[in-house]
């Protein structure tokens, strides 16, 4: 693997710990729900597959 192909790694795991911090979950700690599920939980599904689904296009991308 390439170092910019590790660059865009390193890229994505800082976005996660700046994404998944308690500050920035906290602002979507509240009573809203979407389709049934509570924001706060949708909020947290959604980083965690798009993290997924872009360390898994890197990877079988440049892999």
């Amino acid at each position: 693997m390439k170092k910019r192909h590790q660059q865009k790694l390193v890229i994505l795991s800082i976005g996660l710990v700046i994404f998944l911090n308690l500050p920035v979950i906290f602002i979507f700690n509240n009573d809203i729900d979407i389709l049934g599920i509570p924001l706060l939980y949708a909020y947290i599904f959604f980083v965690w597959l798009l993290s997924v689904i872009i360390t898994f296009t890197v990877l079988k991308k440049y892999g």
